[in-house]
């Protein structure tokens, strides 16, 4: 069992001791600190006051709704329950409702057993630091007042925001739907049985594709494989894609907004070069002098290369979106996102959209021209090597990366999140999990082998550092 408290939310395996999994008396418990932390803040506003909800779908997603949903009211606020959802689409709902907040019902990528509620503030964007950090303060002293009889929150429930969501999308000016709908493309979905199986044909449909082949779109919360968008998850989609003469393949992972594609021969668009294309097609469409993009410090040197092509800036954040949105606003960029297929499109809205990054990528793909495995190879190819090592809990992590970063303090040096070490040609990246005593280590270069050297070298270092403090 595992619960873990963490600044942007609350995850957890379902079942177990409270504390010690996400039971129903912990998700009372910070449903409730939400929610008197939201109110806390509308001390100007009068109410009624709303919190938008939406879940994905997993099996326990009703029962952890139904949860939420009955605590807030018990704090005085209604709720709007958008039943199964997108994260993207709660993020656009809750400005468009005039909601005081919002949570999602997900946990993203994590296996079956997990669930998780994701706090959105009054903009639609994941809460601050600062913020999270207020609402663990609440939770830990179990800091909330529950209302009276008379002033109990209202229940209600909308499924009208999948199709507002796809037609805001379609409406943007970037998406060209008549160069889609004239390709006509052979698509096939893989939505690993979540709700992407519901609004991804949906949108589509919308852009004028009328060839989709549907995998694992059934929205039952039984995952069909690992429900993380990586190759190795991913063999029924990469076989159906090349066997079926699809024209591209779409993964998406069970809350929508993560975004892998797979070329026609079957082939991996990669995941690091969602954004990469993206960005590409944004910036090439738009006029002016702002070509500025964003990227997490893990993330590919790609975008920067496409950036530059194109006489804009790149900026690399912290990472986690709440940075990348945080930077994205600092340096008035035009696109950004994450290397694990966020695309973050602030026209539409700041947070991580796979529906924005379809109808995106679809436009790129037909205006080219060209099949997609064409257009990946049009891109610098780099190679990232992901690695981990386990340290003992007595050891000091901060000052093992202190002590790489004095080891390399002749090579440009970013320590804004952990360490990133720069070299000629490649980048090695080290950040401590929040959660255990891990190191996580990502190198990139030009060729994988290159990266996974890099990679074993570091891990001498950090173990070397280690045996020098004992």
């Amino acid at each position: 069992m595992a619960l873990i408290k963490s600044i942007s939310g609350i995850r957890g395996t379902i079942g177990g001791q409270s504390g010690e999994g996400l039971t129903p008396l912990d998700v009372v418990k910070f449903t409730a600190a939400f929610g008197q932390w939201l109110l806390s803040r509308q001390s100007q506003k009068s109410g009624p006051h709303t919190v938008v909800i939406g879940r994905d779908g997993r099996l326990s997603g009703p029962m952890v709704s139904q949860l939420v949903a009955a605590t807030l009211q018990g704090l005085g606020i209604n709720v709007l329950d958008l039943g199964l959802s997108t994260t993207p689409t709660v993020e656009l709902a809750v400005p468009g409702e005039n909601a005081i907040g919002g949570i999602i019902l997900t946990a993203s990528h994590n296996p079956i057993q997990w669930n998780a509620l994701k706090l959105l503030a009054e903009t639609g964007e994941f809460i601050s630091a600062d913020d999270g950090a207020a609402v663990l303060d609440i939770a830990e002293r179990e800091a909330f007042t529950f209302a009276d009889v008379r002033k109990l929150g209202q229940y209600r429930t909308d499924d009208t925001w999948l199709q507002k969501h796809v037609d805001a999308v379609v409406a943007l000016p970037l998406v060209n739907r008549d160069a889609i709908a004239n390709r006509n493309f052979r698509v096939v979905v893989d939505a690993v049985n979540s709700t992407g199986g519901i609004v991804v044909p949906m949108l589509l449909e919308a852009l004028g594709v009328e060839q989709i082949t549907k995998l694992h779109c059934n929205p039952t919360g039984n995952f069909a494989h690992n429900p993380e968008p990586l190759p190795e998850n991913l063999t029924d989609i990469l076989a159906v894609t090349k066997r079926d003469d699809q024209d591209l393949g779409i993964v998406v992972d069970p809350d929508v907004d993560r975004l892998a594609l797979i070329c026609e021969d079957g082939s991996p668009f990669g995941e690091e070069y969602t954004l990469v294309a993206v960005a590409d097609y944004v910036l090439k469409q738009s006029p002016g002098t702002n070509k500025n993009t964003v990227s997490n410090l893990s993330s590919t040197v790609a975008l920067r290369d496409i950036t530059q092509k194109h006489g804009g800036q790149y900026f690399a954040s912290a990472v986690g979106e709440v940075n990348v949105v945080e930077m994205m606003k600092a340096q008035n960029a035009l696109i950004g996102g994450e290397g694990n297929g966020g695309i973050i499109f602030p026209e539409l809205h700041y947070g991580r959209d796979a529906l924005v990054g379809i109808a995106l990528f679809l436009s790129h793909l037909a205006t080219f021209g060209k099949s997609a495995s064409i257009l990946r190879r049009t891109y610098p190819s780099y190679y990232i090597s992901k690695n981990k090592i386990e340290l003992t809990p007595n050891i000091d992590v901060d000052a093992v990366l202190e002590g790489i970063r004095a080891k390399y303090a002749k090579n440009p040096v970013n320590t804004i999140d952990g360490v990133k070490i720069e070299f000629d040609k490649e980048w090695v990246h080290l950040r401590k999990s929040n959660t255990e005593p891990i190191i996580r280590i990502y190198c990139e270069s030009d060729t994988l082998s290159t990266a996974d050297y890099l990679a074993n070298k570091i891990i001498s270092d950090i173990r070397e550092v280690i045996a020098d403090k004992k």
